[in-house]
């Protein structure tokens, strides 16, 4: 069992995690003090530093902390009882969702990139986000829904759409309807790569794609 103190520590930490998403999400990275998350949290600044070695570090886990929200409700329609075909959809749609959250598009997408440093933040997107795709589209393969092909490279370029789509979202003054827009598009995309229903040769559509042999 879990000492107090464990107890304590963790429930600090959490504390000022969320403090720190909920006063980067409204005010953002030069915005935001750590006397003010430390505050709104309710713990000392000693506490604080503690736990993070200062305001960058607590950056990085408030989007540790985002990111891995997002991460674990696409992983849930990814591994829920639809066919490949529908779960691929059905977590792109909830992507596109999540897009539209302000914490993800302010603290993720907008100050990430600054705060972290371009080549860290990829990283970090790279960590979160490209399992997932890589994953479906090796479902989507085995299950017969599209044709075999470099699946690295094929995750890449999916991985590299989403990432500028969530970025177009985000910086739209309609983000709803770009939102509405994007999935239009990459749906439409993707039926492109789609076997029709009882194609077993590769057919795909009203022209065969060349082999990757």
């Amino acid at each position: 069992m879990k000492s107090r103190r464990l107890d304590y520590s963790e429930s600090t930490r959490a504390a000022l995690v969320d403090s720190a998403v909920e006063l980067f999400t409204s005010r953002g990275y030069a915005g935001t003090s750590l006397d003010e998350i430390a505050k709104r949290a309710r713990v000392t600044k000693g506490a604080l530093y503690h736990h993070f070695s200062g305001k960058q570090a607590l950056f990085e886990a408030a989007f540790d902390a985002v990111e891995t929200l997002v991460i674990d409700r696409l992983q849930k329609i990814m591994q829920g009882p639809e066919p490949p075909w529908e779960r691929a959809i059905s977590g792109l749609r909830a992507f596109i969702r999540n897009c539209l959250d302000p914490s993800y598009q302010r603290i993720v997408i907008h100050e990430a990139p600054v705060v972290m440093g371009w080549e860290r933040w990829r990283e970090a997107e790279d960590h979160f986000s490209f399992g997932i795709i890589l994953a479906s589209l090796e479902d989507l393969i085995q299950a017969g829904e599209v044709d075999d092909m470099p699946v690295e490279i094929t995750a890449r370029l999916l991985f590299g759409a989403l990432s500028s789509a969530a970025t177009t979202i985000a910086s739209s003054p309609d983000p709803k309807k770009v939102g509405a827009q994007v999935e239009s598009v990459i749906v439409h995309l993707l039926g492109g790569i789609r076997r029709t229903p009882g194609d077993k040769s590769g057919q795909q559509g009203p022209a065969r794609l060349q082999s990757w042999n």
